[in-house]
Protein backbone atom coordinates (compact mmCIF):
# COMPACT_ATOMS: atom_id res chain seq x y z
CA UNK A 1 0.00 0.00 0.00
CA UNK A 2 2.76 2.57 0.80
CA UNK A 3 4.72 1.59 -2.43
CA UNK A 4 1.69 2.43 -4.17
CA UNK A 5 2.04 6.53 -2.62
CA UNK A 6 6.33 6.58 -2.96
CA UNK A 7 6.24 5.11 -6.31
CA UNK A 8 4.27 7.84 -8.58
CA UNK A 9 6.43 10.57 -6.34
CA UNK A 10 9.91 8.73 -7.55
CA UNK A 11 8.46 8.82 -10.98
CA UNK A 12 8.52 12.57 -10.39
CA UNK A 13 11.55 13.01 -8.77
CA UNK A 14 13.98 11.14 -10.94
CA UNK A 15 13.95 13.44 -14.30
CA UNK A 16 14.10 16.56 -11.38
CA UNK A 17 17.07 15.41 -10.35
CA UNK A 18 18.79 14.03 -13.20
CA UNK A 19 18.24 17.40 -14.41
CA UNK A 20 20.32 18.33 -11.80
CA UNK A 21 23.03 16.09 -12.41
CA UNK A 22 23.54 17.28 -15.69
CA UNK A 23 23.69 20.91 -14.81
CA UNK A 24 26.13 20.22 -12.37
CA UNK A 25 28.24 18.47 -14.80
CA UNK A 26 28.17 21.05 -16.94
CA UNK A 27 29.19 23.89 -15.08
CA UNK A 28 32.92 21.34 -14.78
CA UNK A 29 35.58 22.30 -17.05
CA UNK A 30 36.24 19.39 -18.94
CA UNK A 31 39.23 20.68 -20.46
CA UNK A 32 42.87 18.79 -19.58
CA UNK A 33 44.95 21.21 -17.34
CA UNK A 34 48.55 21.45 -18.25
CA UNK A 35 50.98 22.18 -15.85
CA UNK A 36 54.14 23.50 -16.72
CA UNK A 37 57.44 22.78 -14.86
CA UNK A 38 60.18 25.17 -15.57
CA UNK A 39 63.58 26.47 -14.29
CA UNK A 40 61.55 29.00 -11.99
CA UNK A 41 62.46 28.01 -8.73
CA UNK A 42 61.09 30.33 -6.16
CA UNK A 43 63.46 28.70 -3.33
CA UNK A 44 66.76 28.35 -5.28
CA UNK A 45 68.39 32.07 -4.20
CA UNK A 46 66.91 31.05 -0.56
CA UNK A 47 68.54 28.02 -0.56
CA UNK A 48 71.79 29.36 -1.97
CA UNK A 49 72.59 31.53 1.48
CA UNK A 50 71.21 29.14 3.62
CA UNK A 51 73.35 28.28 6.48
CA UNK A 52 74.55 24.72 7.00
CA UNK A 53 72.27 22.28 9.07
CA UNK A 54 73.82 20.08 11.79
CA UNK A 55 72.09 16.82 12.72
CA UNK A 56 71.89 16.84 16.47
CA UNK A 57 74.54 13.81 18.03
CA UNK A 58 73.19 10.38 17.92
CA UNK A 59 72.92 8.43 21.45
CA UNK A 60 75.94 6.46 22.03
CA UNK A 61 75.27 4.89 25.10
CA UNK A 62 71.85 4.72 27.73
CA UNK A 63 73.37 3.62 31.31
CA UNK A 64 72.51 4.02 35.02
CA UNK A 65 74.50 4.66 37.85
CA UNK A 66 74.63 4.29 41.38
CA UNK A 67 75.79 6.78 43.44
CA UNK A 68 77.82 6.71 46.80
CA UNK A 69 74.70 7.83 48.32
CA UNK A 70 73.18 5.18 46.97
CA UNK A 71 70.74 6.71 45.10
CA UNK A 72 70.55 5.93 40.80
CA UNK A 73 71.21 8.53 38.40
CA UNK A 74 70.30 7.74 34.51
CA UNK A 75 72.70 9.26 32.19
CA UNK A 76 72.09 9.03 28.11
CA UNK A 77 75.55 9.92 26.44
CA UNK A 78 75.71 11.47 23.01
CA UNK A 79 78.13 11.06 19.96
CA UNK A 80 80.86 13.29 20.13
CA UNK A 81 81.90 13.35 24.02
CA UNK A 82 80.61 16.83 23.80
CA UNK A 83 77.14 16.56 25.30
CA UNK A 84 75.01 14.14 27.66
CA UNK A 85 71.43 14.30 29.57
CA UNK A 86 70.78 13.51 33.48
CA UNK A 87 68.09 12.39 34.99
CA UNK A 88 68.23 12.11 38.81
CA UNK A 89 64.83 10.01 38.83
CA UNK A 90 63.65 7.83 36.01
CA UNK A 91 60.55 9.52 35.22
CA UNK A 92 62.09 12.78 35.95
CA UNK A 93 62.47 15.07 32.85
CA UNK A 94 66.20 15.30 31.70
CA UNK A 95 68.68 17.77 31.82
CA UNK A 96 70.97 18.40 28.74
CA UNK A 97 74.78 19.12 29.97
CA UNK A 98 77.47 20.15 27.19
CA UNK A 99 81.31 20.99 27.25
CA UNK A 100 82.76 22.52 24.78
CA UNK A 101 85.34 20.36 24.31
CA UNK A 102 85.15 16.29 24.40
CA UNK A 103 86.78 14.82 26.95
CA UNK A 104 85.37 18.13 29.40
CA UNK A 105 82.84 18.10 32.50
CA UNK A 106 79.47 18.27 31.25
CA UNK A 107 78.12 21.16 32.44
CA UNK A 108 74.43 23.01 32.95
CA UNK A 109 73.09 25.50 34.73
CA UNK A 110 71.51 24.91 38.18
CA UNK A 111 74.20 23.03 39.75
CA UNK A 112 74.33 19.81 37.02
CA UNK A 113 77.97 18.48 36.50
CA UNK A 114 79.10 15.35 34.74
CA UNK A 115 83.06 14.06 34.84
CA UNK A 116 83.58 11.01 33.11
CA UNK A 117 82.93 9.42 29.21
CA UNK A 118 80.40 6.82 28.23
CA UNK A 119 82.97 4.39 28.03
CA UNK A 120 84.06 4.63 31.68
CA UNK A 121 82.67 2.21 34.76
CA UNK A 122 82.83 5.37 37.38
CA UNK A 123 81.38 8.98 36.68
CA UNK A 124 81.34 11.89 39.04
CA UNK A 125 78.37 13.18 38.97
CA UNK A 126 77.31 16.78 40.54
CA UNK A 127 73.48 17.40 41.15
CA UNK A 128 71.70 20.37 42.56
CA UNK A 129 71.35 20.41 46.33
CA UNK A 130 73.43 16.69 46.22
CA UNK A 131 77.26 17.93 45.76
CA UNK A 132 79.96 15.96 43.46
CA UNK A 133 79.52 12.42 44.91
CA UNK A 134 81.19 9.13 42.92
CA UNK A 135 78.49 6.75 40.82
CA UNK A 136 79.41 3.64 39.32
CA UNK A 137 78.05 2.25 36.15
Amino acid sequence: MIVMHILPRIRLAAPAAAGLLLFALGACNMQPENIEVGPNDDQKEALAHAKPVELPPAIEASKSYRCKDNSVVYIDWFAGGKSATVRPKKDDSPVMLKADQAGQPLTAEGGYAISGTSKASNVDVTLPGKGKQSCKG
